[in-house]
């Protein structure tokens, strides 16, 4: 297996350019990350190098498949099928479900995966919701800020906890505490003088107070946990982190298939990726504000949280809280860091003061249940994702951890749901309005309130809502366009600098001809800043 750190990528090509006569591996060359360690690494060259990973088209050359392993990692008879649609491999390619509006993105129905198959042995092929919880494919535009967003979150209420149990500990008695981070309520705790936790009355996020923000059911810590887990389950690709140098413990003849260096690379390009903005019609801007203070005034704000700050801007990988299997801190003799404000490709974060960003996603990142007896929708999985205690021992409480709740899920964000379609976490809502109705529970409240609207406000929530857009790569945040959906080019901004929270006006997915316009006549901007160390 090569190893090279930098100049190298002229040699791994997307295009179907051979560079050997007879069959060839997708992945040339593989990434170093004492490399990266080094500096020696661009972060333009490392994106880049995440990019071609993220789009590589896996062949059994370079390790695709794992006859000898679940999608779980747990040895098995190589007598599976090579690909199946349920348990997997299911892709030789992650843009073979991220694809929507471009690579990185989202996926329709025809997408979807079927969660905690990958664990059966031997596999199933039904998709029967008693072997499987069926979700979407979800965008990863956006997804940078919104791990270091739950980072900041952890952080908050770990800290809160931290503060009890030393308080506990010196007064002898239990001490209550509410978690609130960043203006969200995730409950309180209670800690004992001993030192264990009362989680009763926690809400929205495990026990152990880290925010996962991936898997809609908040279930994955980080981008590179992501990354590690669906390399193996959906491509049968198996990196070292998780797995050991030298080893082929999927029984493929092939070892080292995806390197530490790889798995960062890969990561990075995620995290890069663009942030999600607004496109607004001109002619509907008014209307569009309106719905922006009819949807906090019918309470969707209280879930569906506009704006969130970030206290740091910097994105910084590895992540502090890693489970098992994935690069620690530890691991590196120095974080890798870059600006999401700054660095990586347009459209980016907003800045804010003191070295912050704003990140405006329009969640919480807080796990809500969404039905009742009337709407149950969204209660329609069977099979628990992981203990409510997360990575916390279940010693640590008192009393014992059960299964995360099958009827709860995080809240949706919406900063991308206007060229992402379908919704719903199964995908099998066609329209906003549908995704509105089926809003029980928690969110009854909010929902009604929505439909006793006159049918005019209703259509400018729908309106701000469904224009929260992924944007063109290299674009501004703000984008406006005529009534015929083509882009105006010009950039102004809105009256007064005034930046409306939410994508803005009626225009469907933009047509080919109109984005291929943009680029031509705005270009791309080439980084050449490294990554800060």
């Amino acid at each position: 297996m090569k190893l090279l750190s930098f100049g190298w990528l002229s040699l791994m090509v997307s295009t179907a350019a051979w560079a050997q006569l007879g069959e060839e591996p997708a992945i040339k060359e593989h990434v170093d990350q004492s490399a990266i360690d080094a500096g020696d690494v661009h972060l333009d060259d490392l994106i880049e190098a995440g990019r071609l990973l993220f789009e590589a088209r896996f062949k059994r050359l370079d390790g695709q498949g794992r006859p000898a392993s679940t999608g779980a990692g747990v040895p098995r008879a190589p007598d599976e099928p090579a690909f199946i649609r349920t348990s997997g491999p299911d892709s030789n390619s992650c843009t073979g479900c991220h694809a929507q509006p471009r690579p990185g993105g989202a996926g329709d129905f025809v997408a979807n995966v079927f969660v905690l198959a990958q664990t059966l042995d031997p596999v199933i092929s039904s998709v029967d919701a008693m072997f499987s919880d069926e979700r979407n494919t979800l965008g990863m535009m956006g997804a940078g800020p919104i791990e270091m967003l739950a980072r900041e979150l952890s952080q908050e209420l770990i800290a809160i906890r931290e503060q009890a149990t030393a308080e506990a500990a010196q007064t002898g008695r239990p001490v209550t505490r509410s978690l609130t981070a960043k203006g969200i309520g995730f409950g309180s705790i209670t800690v004992l003088p001993d030192g264990k936790v009362d989680p009763s009355q926690i809400e929205g996020v495990d026990w152990d107070l880290i925010v996962k923000p991936f898997h809609q059911k908040g279930a994955v810590v980080s981008l590179r946990e992501f990354t590690n887990n669906a390399m193996n389950h959906h491509h049968g690709m198996q990196s070292v982190e998780r797995f050991g140098e030298g080893v082929d413990a999927d029984g493929d003849s092939v070892v080292d298939e995806l390197t530490v260096g790889d798995i960062t690379a890969v990561t990075v390009f995620q995290a890069a990726l663009n942030t999600p903005g607004q496109v607004i019609t001109r002619s509907f801007e008014g209307a569009i504000a309106d719905g922006e203070r009819l949807f906090g005034t019918i309470g969707c704000a209280k879930c569906h949280v506009p704006t969130l700050t970030l206290n740091d801007r910097r994105f910084t990988e590895p992540n502090p809280f890693h489970p098992t299997g994935n690069l620690h801190v530890e691991d590196v003799p120095q974080v890798l860091s870059f600006d999401l404000t700054v660095d990586g490709p347009k459209p980016r974060l907003e800045p804010s003061g003191s070295g912050g960003a704003l990140v405006r996603a329009f969640t919480d990142l807080k796990r809500h249940d969404l039905n009742d007896d009337e709407f149950n929708h969204f209660d329609n999985e069977q099979i628990p994702q992981g203990m409510i205690n997360g990575s916390a021992p279940a010693a640590e409480f008192t009393i014992a951890p059960f299964p995360r709740p099958t009827a709860q899920f995080l809240t949706r964000k919406l900063w991308n749901v206007g060229n992402t379609a379908p919704y719903g976490h199964r995908g099998d809502l066609t329209t906003l309005t549908e995704a509105i109705n089926f809003h029980g529970g928690e969110a009854r409240t909010s929902r009604d309130a929505f439909f006793t609207l006159p049918q005019a406000d209703q259509d400018k929530v729908i309106g701000l809502v469904k224009s929260l857009q992924i944007a063109p790569d290299g674009s501004d945040l703000v984008l406006f366009a005529n009534a015929d959906g083509t882009l105006e080019t010009s950039g102004t901004p809105t009256p007064g600098g005034t930046r409306l929270c939410g994508a803005i006006g009626a225009v469907p997915l933009m047509s080919m001809g109109s984005f291929l316009g943009f680029l031509r006549s705005s270009g791309r901007r080439a980084l050449s800043r490294r990554g800060e160390r």
